[in-house]
């Protein structure tokens, strides 16, 4: 039996306790997301992610930590990062002379971008966490409220720049990368967390423009989330659980090689395939199936969600169980593409980090 460790679940406070640490021993859970409610300070962050390492060596410790209204950690000193769309309208802009103080126009925006990723990635990183999921790669069409200012721009070509130049950033940080929402969440008014948004273009539309990034960043992005969106002129499933879309375009025409992760298995666009309600076993099984190498499952763990945490158990059972019964089947490939999120560099701690030159020189930069 291959060894495979697809599951990205949380926990439910500051520290570990007992079942969380038992949970995060299963052989099937790969890594954690962390919260808001994770967080109270950067000692308490950092104590946590040593004792998440001491479980596991090889957990990835995640984090949706973007800027704007999507930062996980706001307060002891953690940089307030811009919302993407400020970058975008600093590239839009009309350029600033090079003596000027003002930071405008295409180039200031793409070195504030990879300002940007690295005060980020540096921060976080100083505080013992592996990952954050970003960029976002969704266009700004002003309609969707989920996306929103959290996409760069409308144009891809501008998106993909900017994003680009923010993944430079977390590069330099020691820090990899997730492009999101693929191919695309930003056409859509409904939020996948609690609807089933459904983007009726055809393939060449949605290829020519919303997808466009990910082939122009398919050898730069290191992981891909994609939409609980369905595309019912390409697929009558949400791309996360499409062979279509994850095996014959991101990765055959497409051309990436990263890993993918899937959106979390407990929003609503996640919990109806095919016409029916599946549970978060069966919702797991078909996204690996179709071509994911990493599930997860957030806001289960809490006292108060429905269950009391037991969702995640049944889910840690009912995988193993279907695995036993060759419903899915772990996947050596998947396994080498989750490890290769892992930083590879050590990173200087909190203090270290405020007086090196390229963090102040970084800090300059961010708006």
């Amino acid at each position: 039996m291959n060894f495979h460790a697809p599951l990205i679940i949380d926990i439910a406070g500051t520290t570990l306790s007992k079942v969380d640490r038992q949970r995060l021993k299963s052989p099937l859970v790969g890594g954690l997301i962390l919260f808001a409610r994770n967080w109270q300070n950067r000692e308490q962050l950092s104590a946590l992610c040593r004792d998440i390492k001491k479980v596991r060596k090889d957990l990835l410790i995640c984090v949706d930590h973007e800027g704007g209204r999507v930062q996980r950690f706001k307060t002891d000193g953690f940089t307030h990062l811009p919302p993407m769309r400020a970058l975008g309208e600093m590239w839009m802009a009309a350029q600033a002379g090079t003596t000027a103080a003002k930071k405008a126009g295409p180039l200031d925006a793409t070195n504030a971008a990879t300002a940007c990723g690295y005060v980020l990635g540096a921060e976080l990183r100083a505080c013992g966490v592996d990952m954050s999921f970003t960029p976002v790669l969704d266009l700004d069409y002003g309609e969707s409220g989920v996306i929103g200012d959290r996409a760069f721009a409308r144009d891809p070509r501008v998106a993909s720049l900017l994003a680009k130049s923010l993944m430079q950033g977390l590069l330099q940080s020691g820090m990899a990368n997730c492009g999101k929402h693929f191919p695309g969440h930003g056409f859509v008014k409904a939020d996948s967390h609690t609807e089933i948004p459904v983007d009726k273009r055809s393939l060449k539309a949605i290829l020519a423009d919303d997808a466009a990034p990910y082939r122009w960043l398919s050898h730069s992005l290191t992981s891909v989330m994609p939409a609980h969106v369905i595309y019912p002129k390409v697929d009558s499933r949400p791309a996360g659980f499409s062979s279509r879309w994850l095996n014959d375009i991101l990765r055959g025409q497409l051309g990436f090689t990263g890993a993918i992760f899937s959106d979390d298995l407990s929003m609503e666009g996640a919990r109806r395939l095919d016409g029916a309600v599946v549970s978060y076993t069966d919702a797991a099984v078909a996204a690996l199936n179709a071509g994911c190498d990493l599930v997860l499952l957030c806001n289960q763990s809490v006292p108060n969600a429905v269950g009391g945490g037991l969702a995640v158990d049944e889910l840690i059972a009912g995988l193993t169980e279907a695995q036993l019964k060759g419903r899915w089947t772990a996947s050596d490939a998947s396994e080498l593409r989750r490890q290769a999120l892992l930083p590879s560099t050590s990173a200087p701690e909190w203090d270290a980090l405020m007086v090196q030159p390229a963090y102040m020189q970084a800090m300059d930069w961010v708006l």
